[in-house]
């Protein structure tokens, strides 16, 4: 988490909607053999259950459960040159929105597991277009093939560090400029981030 405290933010549904935007995060924990992180998709039960699945074969999957583990979901993020600042006697510096989710995991049961895995998929089928690809094109072999590979979890939230670094030491019509030249550079989801944070 940022140290300034202008980063921050306490508006429980701002950061909902940055986890449920990405639906993607990293869960670092300590092992008995070292520091270890897994990459995984995850969407958000309630404000305070977030729950994801691995592979059975990784590192974390038999450390995970009862462990207070750290997840952070990294939002969109991108250079910020001073050639869209009033006072180009600076430096440039990086922007993004990023929260920390730290809490005690617990292993899902089965059924738990079998819906997380069609919630992601009604999810994310439903964020492209055209018709959707379904569970049921599934056959029973590949289903259960994929189920007694995978290892789902929930992190129970107990503590959020939000860090949403998105120009606002800049006046509004500086900001504008830096959106408008972030969004020109190609980094759309950025641009609209500091265009929706009111600090």
């Amino acid at each position: 988490m940022h140290p300034n405290p202008l980063f921050r933010s306490e508006d429980q549904d701002l950061l909902d909607r940055l986890v449920s935007e990405v639906s993607f995060g990293m869960v670092f924990l300590t092992t008995p053999d070292g520091p270890r992180v897994a990459h995984a998709p995850m969407l958000t039960y309630g404000t305070d259950d977030i729950r994801f699945h691995m592979a059975r074969s990784n590192a974390l999957t038999k450390h995970l459960d009862g462990a207070r583990a750290l997840i952070t979901v990294n939002g969109p993020d991108g250079y910020v040159s001073p050639r869209w600042y009033d006072n180009r006697d600076t430096v440039p510096t990086w922007d993004y929105a990023a929260l920390e989710l730290e809490g005690t995991v617990e292993r899902l049961s089965d059924d738990n597991l079998e819906t997380l895995l069609h919630d992601v998929i009604t999810t994310f089928e439903g964020r492209i277009e055209g018709e959707p690809w379904l569970a049921s094109e599934s056959s029973e072999r590949v289903w259960s093939g994929l189920f007694k590979g995978i290892t789902g979890f929930s992190l129970k939230v107990e503590e959020r560090r939000p860090t949403f670094k998105l120009s606002q030491k800049k006046n509004p019509v500086e900001r504008a400029r830096i959106a408008a030249g972030v969004e020109a550079y190609g980094n759309a989801g950025l641009a609209h981030w500091m265009r929706e944070f009111e600090a």
